[in-house]
Formats: structure tokens, C-alpha cells, sequence
């Protein structure tokens, strides 16, 4: 195909968002007349999403930008029955409790990146939980379960890869697909939503949908699913050592946020600057053509715009000052990560493998040993040589904090109360 006419699809190709599209022409020439209402799904498995999910919000931003309405589906109603998509074993079952608190927590992602209302153009939320938790079984089955072929079921690759591996496959989560596919079609009832989108893994399920849609509503629908996006050293994309990048300042500072970004892998620069920022591509490309040190420049660029997407703009002025200070003048700047620590247990003395753990430097004991048997534990800029050496008050700064390094790159303070 030649390039599309849309500008949301335009935008989508020209910035990586695009995978595979069920008719891309046809759907080109749909936004090419109008808005279109899209929508992509989110099971409220944890109490934030994380940067895995980056690349779908901002495909939504973008979306909305070129003028289209965008849908955000909660999955109050699939969370109770686990996605085995990308999975080798079954997800952990929630309570309701669970999973409202979840969602309380995913909604407030989206709040930074859609603009949410009444307007043609404007976002809306909703719960698949509204029509999931009212269907008849028996009436489902029968009205919508004639139409799903088993055999292009276990050909699809959430299926196939327990089955290859002999890993076991419930019937509830064999019965997701079923579900996902009825929401498009529940959605598009009810908003006139004709497109549903999402990684690469969800392929198969948005198919589904697609062809349910026809088959019950004599609907033409539409599927587009964005890559599957690893660094360039082939790690998954939103992870650390330390564990996931969660978008939720209370789970990962802002500071930290921002140091994710400014530790992006050289040859990744350019790639997730067209993802993760607005910047104009002609910006992007002069960017991605620095060489040398000169790269560091264009990581604050993406560190700069990514933590204003997400945390607003003076969180990432913040963050970006607090890395200068501390790296470039040795300071401590205000924006590090703050653990307390009561007095009483620095007069006794805690064990410098305890304190990295603790202050979230490393996330185990065993992770923090190992830091520090390798040189990389640092105490108010001062190398540790011992892991088991004692913390304690006599450490404390002329300010009353304690300064942990792990590396050169991360930092957390201690504050005696």
C-alpha cells in the first residue's frame, strides 16, 4: 500500500505504531471520511499499568490528536477470567476487591495523555463488566459460541505455545477469546466503535472479534495491532532489574521515570523517540544523527518529553535538575527517592545489604549482597566493601540524610525520624 491518506494512520506508520492491519485500505479510506471510534482493552491485573504499555496509550494520544475518539476499555469483567496471551502458566485469579483497586489505579494513567468528555472527539471509559457479568451462559453459547471454530482456536499462539509446552490451559482462559470477541462487537453496538487495537499478541482475539461482528451483525470491523517492542540488546521493553516501570509516581518516582529514559541503549534512541514523545520527526531524525557523547543529549530529550507526558511537565524539570546536580556537581538534588528509617534502628546499626533492599536499590538481600561483593554499593559516595557493614547514625550528613548508590546511575536517600 501506498502512504496512507489519513493522518492518524500516517502518523501511526511514519512513528512504528503499525504491525498488522486486517484492511488497511479500508480502513484508511473510513478515517479518510471522518471520525472513527477506536478502542483498546486493559485487564486490571496490577495496581498500575507500567512502560509496556506506552506504545498502546500513545497510539490512543494519537488517535485522538488526528481527530478520532478514543475508547478505553477496562476489563473488570475479563480480569475475572485471565488473558493466557504471552503467558506459559495461568494468571493468578482476583477478588472483586482486587480488581476495583486496580482499575482505581489504571484509570488515573490515562487521565495525563486523553482528553476525556462529551465531544465528538472526546474520550470515554468504560467496564466490560457492565455486559460480561449479565450474560445468560447457556443464551451465550448458543447465540455466539456456534460461531467460534475450535480448530482456529488451538491454532492460535496463546494456544499453541501451552499446548507446545505442555503447560496446562484452562477452560476459563480458553474461553477469553470468546469474551474479547464480544466486547468489540458490544462496543460497536453501543458506540458504533469499528476498530480494535493492541500489541502484536492480541492478533488473534481482535480477529475474532472482527469476523464475529460479521457474522452476527453483518458488521465490517477493523483490527490493527502495534509491534512487539524489545530493547536493542533484545531485553523486554518496560523492565529493569529492579523490576517493572510503573507509571504510577507512588510505585516509581518520577526521578526514576525519568532515569529509565536517560538509560535508553544508544541504538534505541530514534526509535523511541517517535514512540514515546510528540517531538516533529525532523526533530527525531537530528536527533538520532548525534554520535558519541553527543547521544546523551538526545536520551534527556526523550527523558525529558517521556516524564512530561506522564508525571507533567515540572515533575520532569525536577527529575531532569536532580540528575544534573547529582551527577554533574556531586549534589544530592530533590527530586532522589526517599526512604525513612527510624533512629532507633540507625543507632544499632542496619546492615548496608538491608538499606540497598530497602531503600529499593536492589529487590532482594541476595540481589544487594551481590551489588556491593561486586563494587557496586556505594554510601555517601564512598565505595562499601563489606555488605554486612553496619549503617548507622555516624553516617549521616551535616542535612541528615544518608546517600545510597547503586552504580553510578542510581541513587535513594536515607532520613533518620
Amino acid at each position: 500500500m501506498t502512504e496512507p491518506r489519513s493522518e492518524f494512520l500516517r502518523a501511526a506508520a511514519a512513528r512504528g505504531y503499525l504491525y498488522q492491519c486486517t484492511d488497511l485500505e479500508g480502513l484508511d479510506a473510513l478515517a479518510v471520511r471522518g471520525p472513527i471510534v477506536a478502542y483498546i482493552g486493559y485487564d486490571c491485573t496490577a495496581p498500575s499499568l507500567h512502560a509496556g504499555s506506552l506504545v498502546s496509550i500513545m497510539l490512543l494520544r494519537w488517535l485522538q490528536r488526528t481527530g478520532h475518539k478514543p475508547i478505553v476499555l477496562m476489563g473488570g469483567g475479563t480480569t475475572k477470567v485471565g488473558d493466557p496471551s504471552g503467558k506459559d502458566e495461568t494468571r493468578k485469579l482476583l477478588g472483586e476487591d482486587d480488581i476495583a483497586r486496580n482499575m482505581a489505579g489504571i484509570k488515573a494513567v490515562f487521565s495525563r495523555y486523553l482528553e476525556f468528555g462529551d465531544g465528538p472527539v472526546d474520550a470515554i471509559m468504560v467496564d466490560n463488566d457492565e455486559w460480561l457479568d449479565r450474560l445468560n451462559y447457556i443464551a451465550f453459547l448458543r447465540d455466539y459460541g456456534r460461531h467460534f471454530s475450535v480448530n482456529r482456536m488451538l491454532g492460535l499462539d496463546a494456544v499453541k505455545l501451552r499446548l507446545e509446552r505442555e503447560q496446562p490451559l484452562s477452560f476459563l482462559e480458553f474461553s477469553y477469546m470468546m469474551l474479547q470477541a464480544y466486547d468489540f462487537v458490544e462496543l460497536h453496538r453501543r458506540y458504533r466503535c469499528v476498530l480494535q487495537m493492541g500489541g502484536s499478541d492480541q492478533w488473534g482475539n481482535i480477529v475474532n472479534g472482527v469476523d464475529l461482528a460479521r457474522r452476527v451483525d453483518g458488521a465490517t470491523l477493523y483490527g490493527l495491532t502495534t509491534p512487539l517492542i524489545t530493547t536493542a540488546s533484545k531485553a523486554k521493553m518496560g523492565k529493569t532489574a529492579q523490576g517493572a516501570v510503573w507509571l504510577d509516581a507512588e510505585m516509581l518516582s518520577a526521578y526514576d521515570f525519568w532515569q529509565y529514559w536517560r538509560n535508553t541503549e544508544d541504538a534505541d534512541v530514534g526509535r523511541y523517540l517517535r514512540l514515546f514523545t510528540e517531538l516533529p520527526l525532523d526533530e527525531i531524525e537530528r536527533l538520532e544523527r548525534l554520535e558519541g557523547s553527543e547521544v546523551n543529549e538526545a536520551k534527556k530529550v526523550l527523558a525529558d518529553a517521556a516524564t512530561a507526558l506522564c508525571h507533567g511537565a515540572e515533575a520532569a524539570r525536577e527529575a531532569a535538575e536532580t540528575a544534573r546536580r547529582t551527577f554533574e556537581e556531586g549534589a544530592y538534588g530533590g527530586s532522589l527517592p526517599v526512604i525513612e528509617v527510624p533512629r532507633r534502628e540507625l543507632e544499632s546499626g542496619v546492615a548496608a545489604f538491608e538499606m540497598f533492599r530497602r531503600a529499593g536499590l536492589c529487590a532482594t538481600g541476595a540481589e544487594a549482597r551481590r551489588l556491593i561483593r561486586s563494587g557496586g554499593g556505594r554510601l555517601n559516595g564512598a565505595r562499601i566493601d563489606l555488605e554486612t557493614r553496619l549503617v548507622t547514625v555516624a553516617d549521616l550528613k551535616p542535612d541528615g540524610v544518608i546517600k545510597l548508590s547503586a552504580g553510578r546511575k542510581r541513587h535513594a536517600l536515607v532520613r533518620a525520624v
